[in-house]
Parts: C-alpha cells; structure tokens; sequence
C-alpha cells in the first residue's frame, strides 16, 4: 500500500499593488495593504504626501501619473494590481486609470466620487469601482434607522444585514418560518447571545435574542428588517 507523502507548500506570493493617490483614501488602503504584507508602489504628484508615507510603504515617488513614460521608469505595468485613489481631480482619474488600461494591469480598482464618475471609470476599463463616501453614508443610513445591526451592499441590488431576529420565527426552524417563501431571503448564519457565529441551517431553531445574518435583494433584506 502506497504512503501518503506530505509536502510543504510554498508561502503565497506577495502581493504586488501599484497605489496611485496618497490622499485619505490611497493612503489608508496603502498602510493597510502594507499591513497585510503587500508590496506596494505609492506614487503622488504631492511630494508633501509622498514623504509623508516614505517610512510606512515599501516604495513611494512623486511623478505625474497621467505621463505614461514616467509611470512606466516606474515599472508600473509590471503590477499586477493597481488601485487609483484620486478623487478630486476628475481628469487626472481618468487618464490615469486610461493609462493603467492601455497597460493591461489584470486588475484594476478605482476610486469615483459619484455615480457618474464611476461609470465613466467602468467604460474605460476599470475593473473595479468604489465610491467610499456614498457606500458609507448608504451603510451608515440604514443602521441610523435601528433595525439593523449592520449593512453591507455587495452589488446594485443585493445586499447582506444582521439584525435582530424578530418575535414571529422565535422557537422555529428556519424552515417552518418560511422567511424565504415570503421575504424572499436567506438566512446565512445565526449568533446565540454571547456566542459566535455559525451556519444557518434548515433545522436551525430560532431562539429569541439571536442575530441573523439575512442576504436577499436590498428590497427584501430591509422588508425582513422591518419586521424587527
């Protein structure tokens, strides 16, 4: 009989990510990134800012980056991951982001201040949009109102809460409360008081003062939240 062999996998490679604006933005997502063990090139045309994060990030430079030849002495199209973090400056965005495009980064994430903004990012190839303002005052919103202890929106229309769950399913299994049948939604995980979380399943009891995790469309996660 054959004896299994075990192997050392090798560590996963650092992740290398190009981060263009140090201001509140770029710069928070750079010290973090740094934090987690990524590799990361900061580069602003703010030579204040640039020495300001030059103990902090592994590589930081003051260069126009809507020049393609000075992001290229940079060796920014060798990155794999690039995130444009200007917010203010509406075409330095967008040229920006262009350049990164015509560079075939893999992926790339960029900043937008409205809606507006971020579609124009969307059309000229950006991978990713955030729009940090508005996800956090809409996030923000919905836990100001009480019925829910936290918010997240994953895309337009589909979102996940936590909330309290509500007196009607208290001493039911999930699947007796029928909250998919008639809110149209799931329940993903389930906290007993001074517990953790853990997988919802159909059996799962519902015990007054439990926290659900819900995920559905935003219409009817917030119609199940409503009923708190």
């Amino acid at each position: 009989m054959a004896k299994a062999v075990f192997t050392k996998l090798p560590k996963h490679p650092t992740t290398r990510v190009v981060v263009v604006g140090l201001g509140r933005f770029g710069g928070s997502l750079a010290r973090e990134l740094v934090e987690h063990g990524s590799e990361v090139l900061a580069i602003d045309s703010d030579a204040r800012l640039v020495q300001q994060y030059s103990d902090e990030l592994t590589h930081v430079a003051v260069a126009d980056t809507t020049d393609p030849d000075a992001l290229e002495q940079l060796g920014v199209p060798d990155f794999p991951h690039a995130v444009v973090g200007i917010g203010s400056d509406l075409e330095a965005s967008i040229l920006t982001t262009s350049l990164l495009v015509d560079f075939r980064i893999p992926r790339i994430w960029a900043k937008a201040n409205s809606r507006q903004h971020g579609r124009i990012l969307e059309r000229i190839g950006a991978h990713h949009v955030v729009l940090p303002e508005f996800d956090m005052g809409e996030r923000i919103a919905h836990l100001v109102t009480g019925r829910m202890l936290d918010y997240i929106e994953f895309d337009e229309d589909y979102a996940m809460v936590r909330t309290t769950a509500p007196k009607a399913v208290i001493g039911m299994t999930l699947t007796e409360s029928g909250l998919r049948e008639h809110f149209n939604v799931t329940v993903v995980a389930i906290k007993r008081p001074g517990g953790e979380f853990t997988y919802a399943t159909p059996e799962t009891v519902v015990a007054e003062g439990d926290q659900l995790i819900v995920s559905g469309s935003i219409a009817c996660v917030e119609s199940f939240a409503d009923l708190v």
